[in-house]
């Protein structure tokens, strides 16, 4: 193993690849959610761009299930050796650890934060032919008939599941929450009418808000999103100070050699300086953030983490 990690140190510097020792092996990139999902997305975008700058293939390898916790926890049992790059969000490292009992890994310990690429509101959304055309609106049906509301999420520990469970406790509603496998399930639960509504990241509901197939009654932000102008936030509907965006960004298993990290940090970078991928991410739905180095997205892992452990843990929300 050391062997293997002093060929890459060398070979990082060289141009073109990570690891020019090693050039058939491909770089992994681990999604802990289903394909079509924000992160799915999001991440098929920067590991083609990413394979262009370092001149090897990186696959993106989604691994639904158990909030993302199961495919973090082998990304931070894996090689620290560059190869294996986690897709993480403010989900994965924050409100999950709220979330899980034993999520099985440490956000902060065990895991190279490499940088953060941006952020997403959720819309909450209810079919069209739903008479609902407030948040107030539902609340009123919710309370008319307790327990019946329902609203799906992409599973347990996800935006969608915490968005939805805030909703009701500040709200004081009691509607069910029926987790899917994957964000592309649950907006085709609510859909299909097979729940009642959904909060979801703003990239997958996007095309079928504007053409009419979903209706969408609030943001999550505490401004309104600029893809939705009309559109006004849960916060301006009467639920003062609620709030739930989500940040996307990226990490590698805690020890990453300081030449990988740099060199990973600065071609990520890179790809969110070009304006084409800028323009198509923010077509897409993505709030685009400043580019930050590894220590600064480090500190914002910790202060989401001292900001959402509390909230999650107040409403009740448990998936153990």
């Amino acid at each position: 193993m050391r062997k293997l990690v002093v060929l890459l140190v060398a070979s990082v510097i060289a141009k073109g690849a990570i690891a020019q020792s090693y050039p058939s092996k491909p770089i992994t990139l681990v999604v802990p959610l289903a394909i079509g999902s924000t992160s799915d997305i999001l991440s098929r975008t920067i590991g083609a761009e990413l394979a262009k700058r370092l001149g090897q293939p990186v696959i993106v390898d989604d691994r639904p299930g158990a909030g993302g916790t199961s495919a973090l926890q082998q990304v931070a049992r894996a090689a620290p050796d560059g190869y294996t790059i986690a897709l993480i969000t403010s989900s994965t490292h924050a409100i999950n650890i709220g979330l899980y009992s034993k999520p099985g890994y440490d956000p902060v310990k065990d895991f190279t934060p490499i940088t953060v690429i941006g952020e997403v509101s959720n819309l909450m959304i209810v079919h069209p032919s739903n008479p609902a055309k407030t948040a107030q609106d539902v609340i009123a049906q919710a309370k008319a008939k307790p327990g019946e509301l329902t609203f799906s999420s992409g599973g347990n520990g996800t935006s969608h599941h915490l968005s939805g469970i805030l909703f009701a406790a500040m709200a004081g509603i009691d509607v069910v929450h029926v987790p899917y496998k994957g964000a592309p399930q649950g907006i085709t639960a609510v859909m299909s009418k097979e729940v009642t509504m959904g909060f979801f990241n703003t990239p997958t509901v996007i095309s079928q808000v504007r053409d009419g197939r979903l209706k969408a009654l609030a943001a999550t932000s505490k401004i309104r999103t600029p893809f939705f102008p009309a559109v006004p936030t849960l916060d301006e509907s009467g639920l003062k100070g609620y709030e739930v965006t989500v940040w996307f960004g990226y990490a590698g298993p805690a020890g990453l050699p300081a030449p990988v990290l740099e060199r990973l940090y600065g071609e990520m970078a890179n790809i969110m300086k070009d304006p084409a991928v800028r323009e198509k991410l923010s077509n897409l739905g993505f709030e685009l953030m400043p580019q930050i180095p590894p220590a600064e997205f480090g500190k914002l892992i910790q202060r989401d983490l001292a900001k959402w452990v509390p909230i999650v843990k107040a409403s009740g929300a448990t998936v153990d």
